[in-house]
């Protein structure tokens, strides 16, 4: 005698979705491997003072065009399905949100980590040994910044030397990079207003029509 409960039972399940696939073991291995490199490969030509910009086109019916070396804005304006390659579409979000730059560097950076872990997985070393070194690495990454970092907020002279180095190194992969001297200024001069505050709410940009780049300046307010 068979039970209704077991008749049920029986019948298979549908948990996916229909024309869903399903990988398993090393071929989902190598998949996740392939999607996130082919993502680092995107973006990289864009790195640096001499990155590449790249042309966005949409495909809607309103078609716009941007030019752009930022990989944030890069990354938002593509789909992918595979879940490697998303992963490192969000990596680039949150730094975009939480640090405002950086969004090509740490793609990049994950996308390289990931091709030499293919490597060591390869020599049948467990993801779970890699990650193990990932995390001490970090560890030793973090003490060789900290050894390596001077602070000369007591020296205002030297402190205003290294936040222009920073902010024309910044500038230097930018559209203004043939006015970096003159915004590494304004941006300087205006984060020193602050007093070490760091409410850059305090800081307002009004823009005007008409004029060259050479026409901005710092105004108190």
């Amino acid at each position: 005698i068979i039970s209704e409960f077991t008749m049920v039972s029986l019948n298979p399940v549908q948990i996916l979705r229909m024309g869903a696939e399903e990988e398993k073991s090393e071929t989902a291995r190598m998949s996740s491997f392939v999607g996130a490199i082919a993502i680092g490969d995107l973006v990289k030509s864009t790195l640096g003072p001499k990155g590449m910009d790249k042309i966005l086109q949409t495909s809607s019916n309103n078609e716009t065009i941007q030019v752009t070396n930022d990989g944030a804005t890069i990354l938002k304006s593509i789909g992918v399905d595979n879940p490697a390659a998303k992963v490192l579409v969000d990596i680039s979000k949150v730094q975009d949100d939480e640090v405002g730059d950086g969004t090509t560097s740490v793609v990049v950076l994950a996308c390289e980590l990931l091709k030499e872990a293919e490597n060591l997985v390869a020599q049948k070393i467990h993801p779970q040994t890699v990650i193990a070194g990932w995390r001490k690495a970090v560890d030793a990454a973090r003490q060789a910044l900290t050894d390596a970092a001077r602070d000369n907020g007591k020296d205002p002279v030297k402190f205003r030397e290294d936040l222009m180095n920073i902010a024309r190194t910044t500038l230097s992969s930018k559209i203004l990079t043939q006015h970096k001297d003159l915004f590494s200024k304004l941006a300087v001069d205006s984060v020193l207003r602050l007093k070490g505050s760091g409410n850059l709410d305090a800081i307002q940009l009004i823009k005007k029509l008409g004029g060259n780049l050479s026409d901005s300046y710092l105004d108190e307010g």
